[in-house]
């Protein structure tokens, strides 16, 4: 091929620049791919075997490389890095051109850098790609959001090496700006709480019935096969058979109890509060992780911080199966926490979103697919306008019938004295939610008392305030 005649170009040939390239080229398209490290080059064209596939290091060799108006995906850290990207190619690149972000940018980066590239004649887009190594290659979930007829130009290859559910392609136009990084940072937050769940599940079975790695793969199998089917359940029973190569004991055991994150689900937190969202799961997530670092005040603490020893003395069949209710009920809880965050986002920001075609492209490919998103899906399908998934009768339901069992959980946490915050965060925001009246109003009459700032009254309208024979 001569020069000028690729259809797209990837920009970072890591993992999954790499496999997203040949993914792309897979499906008819001829791509380019761009690294700094010619190592990196060259594996893209020795693992192609493609004559439509190559790669360089030089990137005006890449710019000259690519059909007009250009297309670049990049896949690049988000951040320096980013902006390093967009610093390089900018002037590489003429009117009409198209840069897309397919990191985890935080989405009012996205916003600045369209802003600053639509002054010079170009369009950018944000979007966010869940799958991780293996989603790139066989079939992500992707989230693009920007100038429709930026995603329209790409939409072809997009909609091709996107994943698939139910014959229909994971990937949809979300709405201009940063919508497709957005839907992506609520979507780690999601994964983000769902883990967090799926974690103290683990720690009920290992801590408080003393089950075995074995014992609790064959469980995660078969609750796999249950309502609880999606790809995190799936992996926890995959990770709970591995075996260390170095001790023969359950790969599990050996790894330090401290989970990292790069940013999203603390982003998410941080954004739901300056909406004034209520994300209590997703929050506790981030907090728990941010505990888990401090194992060494941890360890100390453990040999001077009394807790309950009771065992557990029930019948462990039935609490098994109390657990797996309440965490289907949890995870219904976190994807509405989500969702209903999104749609206030998107009203607030101007996305203008389909929540029905999130639950959509977040039924293949993606870390949080799961059984559960096609009845999100037909929830948001019957009434778009849906404000939470509490308020769907199905959804509700599922929920309600196993409130007891969430009960059951929480007491069984406390008598034990196990870690369960995202379980008790669940619980606590279902009857939050439910609650006709919250003891919010004394927190009213307190702030007016202190500070004298004011209140609303039940029997009228309007503010008022009064004076609490306080000094």
């Amino acid at each position: 091929m001569g020069t000028q005649q690729y259809d797209i170009g990837v920009v970072g040939l890591g993992t999954m620049g790499l496999n997203l390239a040949l993914n792309i080229a897979e499906h008819g398209f001829s791509v380019v791919g761009l690294d700094r490290d010619p190592a990196k080059a060259q594996a893209l064209r020795t693992d192609a075997g493609n004559p439509r596939v190559t790669a360089t290091d030089r990137p005006g060799a890449f710019a000259e490389m690519l059909k007009q108006p250009r297309a670049v995906l990049m896949l690049v850290p988000a951040g320096p890095a980013v902006e390093g990207a967009i610093h390089e190619f900018a002037p590489l690149m003429a009117t009409g051109d198209l840069l897309i972000d397919a990191g985890n940018s935080h989405f009012k980066d996205t916003d600045a850098h369209a802003r600053a590239l639509a002054s010079k004649g170009l369009l950018f887009m944000g979007m966010g790609v869940s799958g991780g190594e293996a989603g790139a290659r066989h079939g992500p979930s992707l989230m693009p959001g920007g100038p429709r007829e930026a995603y329209d130009r790409v939409r072809p290859i997009l909609e091709a090496v996107a994943a698939k559910a139910d014959g229909e392609p994971c990937v949809a136009y979300l709405g201009p700006g940063s919508a497709g990084h957005y839907t992506k940072m609520v979507h780690n937050g999601i994964e983000y709480g769902l883990m967090e769940l799926i974690a103290e599940a683990y720690g009920f079975m290992i801590r408080g019935l003393g089950m075995t790695a074995d014992q609790m793969h064959d469980l995660f199998h078969n609750w796999n096969e249950s309502e609880l089917n999606s790809f995190l359940i799936e992996i926890t029973a995959l990770v709970l058979a591995k075996r260390d190569d170095k001790t023969g004991r359950p790969l599990v055991d050996m790894i330090l109890d401290v989970a990292r994150q790069k940013g999203t689900g603390k982003w998410t937190s941080q954004d739901a509060m300056d909406l004034q969202v209520p994300i209590p799961t997703i929050d506790s997530a981030v907090a728990m992780r941010d505990l888990s670092g401090y194992e060494h005040e941890r360890n100390a603490a453990n040999q001077t911080l009394p807790g309950p020893r009771n065992s557990f003395d029930g019948d462990q069949a039935v609490f098994l199966t109390q657990l797996r209710q309440a965490l289907y009920a949890a995870m219904i809880l976190t994807y509405g926490q989500g969702m209903a965050m999104l749609r206030r986002a998107s009203e607030t920001y101007g996305y203008h979103i389909s929540m029905e075609a999130v639950a959509r492209i977040w039924r293949g490919g993606c870390i949080i697919r799961a059984a559960v998103l096609e009845d999100i899906r037909a929830a948001y399908k019957k009434r778009p306008d849906l404000p939470n998934l509490l308020m769907d009768a199905r959804l509700a339901q599922a929920v309600a019938m196993r409130q007891g069992d969430m009960r059951a959980v929480v007491r069984t946490a406390v008598g034990l004295g196990l870690p369960a915050a995202a379980f008790m965060a669940s619980l606590s925001y279902y009857d939050g939610y439910r609650s006709a009246r919250l003891p919010s109003n004394l927190i009213q009459a307190q702030r007016d008392c202190f500070g004298a700032h004011t209140y609303e009254r039940i029997d009228a309208q309007g503010t008022f305030h009064t004076h609490w024979g306080t000094e």
